[in-house]
């Protein structure tokens, strides 16, 4: 499985040139007897909670909950009409927030299936309730009120995700792994990966000069878009720098319009036109075959 962490995350949203699979075996193999906690510290952005999103559902548990604590609480249900003369057996208890809840369903579901819960946002958390997700981690145990839930540590992961630091001793019993904002990590790709031939290496290498000069990294699918613009729709070193800053992240607009980059597209073009003339012949020449003949 952890083979093919990276394309699984990919599938559920979540491309990077970066390897989260050690990340992942020292999470599944911590030892005991403290809840696996997962902290994902990173750039500022939502990229974070697409990349617990994603690791979530790559490592195929039975249940993936997710709790946003800027997420507002639903009104209160109406009180029931009492009648004057019936007598209150007692006060009642206001329903259980949307925190306490999804607590005790991690709890619940753990006892036999293997669950992630994922708190987001955490910031936006009262200091109280990082002592209650420490508390928890260390005893397995979530109170509230005057009821205990017991989860299951063989069956349950927690992801935590905040913009600011975490209570002390909840981030030292936490594995911090760190998400950038855009890949950091180059992979070397080659003709064969886009299932192009040799008539592509000159053009590859055209692009990766452009991204190494941009200091971004592209993942495969953002090469893959790429290229295919430039098969179809790239006319122009605009057309292309339109497609590069359309599909790339991490590229930072004013200097892909830099005076230097400007100089350097002017020379990579005639590769890149040369490389369009190439595909456009075999486009040709592939319609205009003879279909041989029907026995």
């Amino acid at each position: 499985m952890l083979m093919n962490l990276r394309q699984k995350m990919a599938e559920y949203g979540y491309e990077s040139n970066e390897s989260y699979d050690y990340v992942v075996r020292c999470l599944q193999s911590a030892p005991g007897p403290a809840i696996r906690c997962l902290n994902i510290e990173g750039d500022p952005g939502r990229r974070k909670t697409a990349f617990a999103t994603a690791l979530a559902h790559a490592l195929n548990p039975v249940h993936v909950l997710y709790h946003d604590f800027t997420q507002e609480e639903p009104p209160p249900p109406p009180a029931p009409a009492v009648k004057e003369e019936d007598e209150s057996t007692g006060k009642q208890e206001p329903p259980a927030g949307l925190f306490d809840r999804i607590m005790n369903d991690a709890c619940a579901f753990s006892e036999a299936e293997r669950t992630i819960l994922i708190l987001d946002q955490l910031q936006a958390a009262d200091f109280k309730d990082h002592i209650r997700i420490y508390d928890f981690l260390i005893q397995n145990e979530w109170r509230y009120r005057d009821a205990s839930f017991y989860a299951n540590r063989q069956n349950l992961m927690v992801f935590l995700i905040s913009e600011e630091a975490l209570y002390h001793s909840l981030q030292k019993n936490s594995f911090k792994v760190w998400v950038k904002g855009a890949s950091s990590r180059s992979s070397p790709f080659k003709p064969a990966d886009f299932q192009l031939g040799p008539e592509a290496e000159q053009m590859m290498i055209v692009l990766h000069e452009i991204f190494q000069r941009l200091r971004v990294h592209p993942t495969f699918t953002e090469y893959r878009r790429i290229i295919h613009d430039i098969q179809h729709n790239v006319h122009t070193a605009e057309d292309l720098k339109t497609s590069i800053y359309g599909w790339t992240e991490g590229i930072e607009r004013a200097q892909l319009y830099s005076e230097e980059l400007e100089r350097f597209f002017e020379k990579a073009m005639p590769i890149i036109e040369d490389y369009i003339g190439v595909e456009e012949a075999l486009e040709l020449t592939a319609e205009h075959l003879p279909k041989a003949d029907k026995p």
